[in-house]
């Protein structure tokens, strides 16, 4: 039978945004139901080494996401496997389905979905995703060892990326439909520097090939932008780092946005354009994406939270 739950705050999604949102919304008495989604723990759980968070020289992504879902849940914050599939944001309390069957209703929502690596959308890139072609250096960087491999892209992702793959492979080639990189100064004199890395100018993917037994890539093919000339490049691994998109289907319709599809927060605090429904994350943030960034915002959420419905009681 169809269950219906009811909390002061749901918190949508798991990632630093999410489970700090819970920590201090368990604190401040709130009894949060936290759902985590589609990827519990959010892009950290596909990274290896963390070595930029406070309070940890160095700490696997996964680990670190598990010790706050754990500080959570201590918390006292209920954490649900389930997935949201739709928010009615029309009126309070807020109504959410989850993909289990419950539905949750609140009188304040901290969205914390986060974003996604954006792909390029053809078919032979579709077909050999994780055999041969990824959006993530540092979860399968390790396997191209000794390998030629290429990246696609040309802003910060693009060139950390290249920078990260030349620990493994013997040869970095950064294809980018301009002759300019889109990334930070210092990053661009790293990779020009690097003699791993080698820069194709004016192009663009095309297709991948590969084989079938074993599945596995074993070429790209690029066209010049310019001339409209194909070049196969010989690759054993193709990475594509175009950017992220933020998670936004369940708010895309109803909330203010920016910046090609993030949450539209007010200056200093979390508020999104429909008073108690609050944005943390990534799912806001498309300039500093970082977990550090992401938690802080997160505790602003709770707080932001808990100060709206102390206003708003009954």
């Amino acid at each position: 039978m169809a269950e219906t739950r009811h909390t002061k705050v749901l918190i949508i999604g798991s990632g630093p945004a999410g489970y700090t949102a819970g920590i201090y919304a368990s604190r401040a008495m709130l009894s949060p139901i936290l759902v985590q989604g589609i990827e519990p723990g959010g892009q950290l759980t596909t990274t290896t080494e963390v070595e930029n968070y406070p309070g940890f020289t160095e700490v696997q992504g996964p680990d670190l996401m598990i010790k706050m879902q754990e500080h959570a849940t201590e918390m006292g914050c209920d954490i649900v496997g389930d997935i949201i599939t739709d928010l009615d944001t029309s009126k309070r309390p807020f109504t959410a389905k989850g993909d289990s069957g419950t539905t949750y209703t609140a009188d304040a929502v901290i969205l914390a979905t986060g974003a996604r690596a954006k792909w390029l959308g053809l078919p032979s890139e579709d077909a050999f995703k994780g055999f041969g072609v990824s959006a993530c250096a540092t979860c399968d960087g390790f396997f191209y060892r000794g390998q030629e491999i290429v990246v696609i892209g040309g802003g910060n992702t693009a060139v950390e990326e290249a920078l990260f793959l030349t620990n493994f492979a013997s040869k970095v080639t950064l294809i980018h439909r301009r002759d300019e990189l889109r990334a930070e100064k210092i990053l661009v004199d790293r990779l020009m520097k690097n003699e791993k890395i080698e820069p194709l100018w004016f192009h663009q993917l095309d297709e991948v090939v590969g084989d079938d037994n074993p599945k596995g890539v074993t070429a790209v093919r690029v066209k010049n932008v310019k001339s409209g000339e194909i070049t196969e490049i010989p690759c054993k691994g193709v990475f594509v780092a175009i950017g992220h998109a933020p998670a936004n289907e369940l708010v895309k319709d109803v909330l203010e946005l920016h910046n090609g599809g993030y949450v539209t927060v007010k200056p200093g605090s979390t508020e999104t354009s429909i008073p108690g429904i609050f944005a943390a994350g990534d799912l806001t943030d498309h300039k500093y994406r970082q977990a550090v960034t992401s938690a802080g915002m997160g505790c602003m959420a709770a707080l932001d939270a808990e100060r709206f419905l102390a206003e708003n009681e009954g």
